[in-house]
């Protein structure tokens, strides 16, 4: 779900590493090994690419360049989300919905680093997809992946790859917390903040004002920065 324009607590925000960790600990979460394996590519594409979840359960075939070698590009255009039925004309429990913040048939492009291509197509070729093309779906359902299902799977992996204290902290804490991750390593490894708007579906001004704390964690290297400059 979103969270609004809220300011991100820089505490929850996983570092490279962590994230890493959490994604391997996926794969052993749960009642027996490789319970989630069908949600490691979820929860990678959230992380690598800094979708929302249900950017993410649109996600279909069509929607993705995923080169033999190099960066891909996802193309977004919808999301998908649970519904209540008795508010959808076809009774059906979820409903696709415009991008937020995007006006009809716009589309946001995201560049996404080889690692999540390799992780799509052994997605597609282990998985397959949808008749619509979907590479994400409840597996019972056949629709998206219901926010309990998948909150309750990386409370797990948090369990499996994080310390007792770290558990205990706000670190990581949901999975929309993996989104905060991607936008922080990508404004911390110096990515222009419109570039990085852009790719996340954020408009600049909010932007800087859901990552103000996470931006001001970077002040003393920013301050370095300046100095280099200012002394050529």
């Amino acid at each position: 779900m979103e969270r609004g324009n809220s300011e991100v607590d820089p505490r929850v925000v996983l570092n490279p590493k962590q994230a890493r960790q959490m994604l391997a600990a996926l794969t052993y979460a749960g009642t027996i090994t490789g319970q989630y394996d069908y949600l490691y590519a979820f929860f990678a594409t959230m992380y690598y690419g800094a979708l929302r979840p249900a950017e993410v359960n649109r996600l279909r075939e069509q929607d993705c360049k995923l080169p033999d070698a190099g960066w891909g590009e996802l193309l977004l255009e919808k999301s998908a989300s649970r519904a209540n039925a008795r508010y959808t004309d076809s009774g059906e429990t979820w409903e696709v919905r415009n991008l937020k913040r995007r006006a009809e048939g716009s589309i946001r492009s995201v560049p996404i680093p080889p690692s999540l291509v390799a992780i799509l197509r052994a997605r597609i070729e282990r998985f397959g997809v949808t008749e619509d093309g979907r590479l994400f779906r409840g597996t019972i359902s056949g629709g998206p992946i219901n926010a309990t299902v998948y909150t309750d799977a990386w409370d797990r992996a948090r369990k499996l790859g994080l310390s007792p204290v770290q558990y205990s902290s706000p670190l990581g804490e949901d999975p929309y917390d993996l989104r905060h991750a991607a936008v922080s390593t990508w404004l911390t490894a110096g990515v222009p903040a419109a570039e990085v708007a852009e790719r996340a579906g954020h408009t600049v001004d909010v932007l800087l004002k859901v990552y103000a704390k996470v931006l001001d964690g970077q002040r003393g290297s920013s301050n370095d920065k300046i100095d280099g400059t200012l002394d050529e």
